[in-house]
């Protein structure tokens, strides 16, 4: 192995002790000086790390970019997700047009802004129930199980179809699975597990349909727009995805937020929806909690910013770097509630963004929308080098979040 190689940055980068909620320093570095470079990562190999915001506009939106996880250059987030390439059925998440446009097809109208904002009345009554409990209890809390975990849990398993009395099953499955040091046999186990519910449930949907989700593919898999194995993974992949990710929004976000009390005080006293809105998408930005990276692999050579990237390299696209680019976001290192920041990259970009991100922007308007409004004392109950921050998921945020009033 050549002394270059072994040189090369280990992805993903540190982030700073003393700055735990901005980009790993080394990530800012690159983006300056080599915004499109090569790093080496958990198995050895050394795909490309693409930082600049349009850089990663440009490739997530080539067709010669691909979400094929069985291409043999695919830079797999861990040892996991390796190993059960081989025998995953083919979503949305692992596959490229025209497949992926069926398969998006099939799953996109629950997700559609108009469906979704049918539910604000429905969040809306289960974050307040949320904040009455939290009032009613003890004080300081840890926000994160009070309210962080339960809102998205809550909210998925409505628009699934899944019973919420198996939220603690599904929760610490899904954090198993996205564990970046569990080990693979473990990971599988819990992974067939998962699957083995969603298919049991799926198969109840099937018989007697009710008005959700796992009902609506049961509908396209009776019609044989689907099988039976693609909307069971699909279900998983709805149910890791549609509570992991938002509970950390709202736990990290508010931890952004009392860091930033002047921003705080326009979230909490403005009744404007609209501010509200851009105010949860300055959040993601700023944020951008998915530390993995996308990960992708080139079909055929690619030139571009001086570098050609060759067929069958794997490419990693730091969303948190590319949200605070400064040419894209002019003092992106500042959190500014108000800024316009709708061209963010915290669900990635192109035909494979976030699925559910219209329902996580809804969660979270109405999370910031009433937390910070009802409870306006709101603050941290321990100091920010106190908490423990997790660096193993896909998603970075904080193990607890212990606040008073």
């Amino acid at each position: 192995m050549s002394g270059a190689a072994e040189s090369l940055p280990e992805y993903p980068l540190q982030r700073a002790a003393e700055c735990p909620l901005a980009p790993a320093p080394a990530v800012q570095e690159l983006r300056a000086a080599k915004p499109i470079t090569k790093v080496r990562i958990w198995n050895g190999s050394t795909p490309w790390l693409v930082t600049r915001h349009a850089d990663q506009r440009t490739l997530l939106t080539d067709p010669r970019v691909s979400d094929d996880d069985l291409d043999p250059g695919f830079p797999y987030v861990n040892a996991h997700r390796a190993e059960i390439a081989p025998v995953t059925p083919r979503l949305i998440t692992n596959t490229d047009a025209p497949e992926h446009t069926r398969l998006r097809r099939t799953v996109n109208g629950p997700f559609v802004v108009k469906r979704i904002e049918k539910a604000r009345p429905a969040i809306q009554k289960i974050v307040d129930d949320l904040i009455d409990t939290m009032l009613d209890g003890p004080n300081p809390v840890d926000l994160l199980t009070a309210l962080a975990l339960p809102v998205p849990s809550l909210v998925i398993a409505e628009l699934l179809g899944v019973p919420y009395k198996d939220h603690d099953f599904f929760q610490s499955s899904s954090s198993l699975v996205l564990d970046s040091t569990a080990p693979p046999e473990k990971a599988r186990e819990v992974s067939g597990a998962l699957s083995a519910y969603l298919d049991n449930l799926l198969g109840e949907k099937m018989t007697d349909p009710g008005e959700d989700v796992l009902s609506e593919m049961g509908g396209r898999v009776k019609a044989g727009e689907m099988t039976r194995t693609e909307a069971v993974h699909m279900g998983v992949a709805m149910l890791i995805a549609g509570h992991e990710t938002t509970a950390t929004m709202i736990s990290l976000g508010t931890l952004a937020l009392l860091q930033h009390p002047d921003q705080l005080a326009v979230v909490r006293e403005t009744e404007d929806p609209k501010v509200i809105a851009n105010a949860v998408d300055e959040v993601l930005r700023y944020l951008s909690i998915v530390q993995t990276g996308v990960r992708r692999v080139v079909k055929e050579d690619i030139e571009i910013g001086g570098v050609v990237i060759r067929a069958g390299e794997g490419i990693i696209f730091d969303l948190h770097a590319a949200n605070w680019d400064p040419e894209a976001f002019p003092e992106a290192d500042r959190l500014d509630v108000r800024r316009p920041a709708r061209t963010h990259q915290a669900f990635g970009y192109g035909p494979h963004q976030c699925l559910g991100q219209n329902l996580a922007r809804l969660e979270l308007q109405v999370v910031y929308g009433t937390l910070y409004r009802r409870i306006p004392t709101l603050r941290l109950a321990a100091g920010i080098e106190e908490l423990e921050f997790d660096h193993t998921g896909t998603t970075y945020g904080v193990h607890s979040l212990p606040v008073a009033w």
